[in-house]
């Protein structure tokens, strides 16, 4: 057992026990986050819909309350979380994925046994492994684990939500890149890539072979993060043994995850057929499109552009999301002085403008923004 576990705080009642929604009001109240009336419509609410399997901060947080001795704020998850931290005399973490190396923290603890205790692993660092969990007074889990580890546990707190959530994408992930290298014939040099190159010889990109499921679950779940990441560009970059995945976000680039040749290639491979690229032609540069949608249903265009290197296509995708170009010249930045001069300039019948700067830096922001100004009906643009 580590020893920032021996100091830390223990149970309000002294015994192991998850966290009880009677508990958890009892000390909002004594803190004074919480009334009488709050208290009188939470008890109400759970006498006419019976409670269903939710951590206790999270029906609190369904009400919105507001605190009691602070009127104009709430009692989100969020704060609820931060709150509970303080409580438990433990770190609070606000979990992001960007700063976690997936593949070696799933490595540490099995699936089935962080499902069990509803605890994430988040760091690993030496003889120290950071866990996080909405659970401050559960330690049955760190005892266990302390008969079969040689390692010091730190835990931290965070959102039970966030908790739940990349529980079940990163070791979903890590299970699809170890399938993905350990399918049938993977032993074969590019028995992966050469499946995707007869996918699109014949012609239906949809109907995906099963024996490639995992690659499929891998380029879904790298789009769709990286549109959750607002990220402007994703790069698919080969190495020799392992290749990189980052994201250009506020126009910096992040390591996301890194992902074995062979299943890198096949990923690629995917993306071409899905941009409808040559898959089978290698030695050249290619560009293409894709068009597709984010979970919340809008419509996500992606520009794909391939390079051969050395150790295999190096593919970039940059990110066009409609709701996200088109916006007023006030959100862009502009000041009063600059947003009357770029009009004066957009509104002339003729002319040229050019627009510079490195990458995310807002360029085709800034000209799609424009061309929604002047689209009116008696314009053709």
């Amino acid at each position: 057992m580590s020893e920032h576990s021996k100091t830390s705080v223990g149970s309000p009642t002294g015994a192991d026990h998850r966290i009880q929604l009677v508990e958890i009001v009892r000390i909002l109240c004594k803190d004074g986050l919480l009334d009488t009336r709050q208290v009188q419509q939470l008890k109400a609410s759970f006498e006419a819909t019976p409670l269903i399997d939710e951590h206790a901060l999270e029906v609190l947080a369904r009400h919105n309350f507001k605190m009691a001795n602070a009127p104009n704020a709430h009692l989100d998850l969020e704060f609820l979380t931060r709150w509970l931290a303080k409580r438990a005399r433990l770190p609070y973490l606000r979990i992001d994925p960007l700063k976690i190396d997936v593949a070696q923290v799933i490595a540490v603890i099995k699936r089935s046994y962080a499902s069990r205790f509803n605890i994430l692993p988040v760091a690993v660092s030496g003889k120290q492994i950071t866990i996080a969990t909405a659970e401050p007074w559960v330690r049955e889990w760190e005892t266990e684990l302390a008969q079969t580890m040689d390692l010091e546990f730190k835990r931290v707190i965070a959102n039970p939500q966030t908790i739940r959530r990349y529980l079940a994408e990163f070791y979903a992930i890590g299970g699809s890149i170890l399938g993905a290298q350990t399918e049938p014939n993977s032993d074969r040099p590019g028995a992966v890539v050469g499946g995707f190159e007869q996918l699109v010889d014949l012609g239906d990109i949809d109907e995906v072979d099963p024996n490639h499921r995992h690659v499929v679950r891998i380029v879904d779940w790298l789009l769709q993060y990286a549109f959750e990441q607002r990220a402007s560009d994703i790069h698919l970059e080969p190495r020799r043994e392992t290749g990189n995945v980052r994201f250009r976000i506020d126009g910096v680039l992040h390591l996301v995850n890194e992902l074995p040749a062979r299943v890198m290639n096949a990923a690629v491979s995917r993306l071409k057929a899905l941009g409808r690229l040559d898959v089978v032609e290698r030695r050249r540069p290619q560009d293409g499109r894709i068009k597709t949608k984010s979970a919340t249903g809008d419509e996500v265009e992606l520009r794909l552009s391939t390079m051969p290197t050395t150790f295999g296509e190096k593919l970039v995708m940059r990110i066009f999301d409609p709701q996200i170009l088109v916006k007023s010249l006030e959100a862009l930045g502009f000041d009063q002085h600059d947003q009357a001069l770029w009009e004066s300039m957009t509104d002339n019948p003729h002319g040229m403008i050019i627009v510079t700067g490195p990458t995310g830096s807002g360029k085709t922001t800034t000209l799609y923004s424009a061309l929604k100004r002047l689209a009116r009906p008696e314009l053709n643009v």
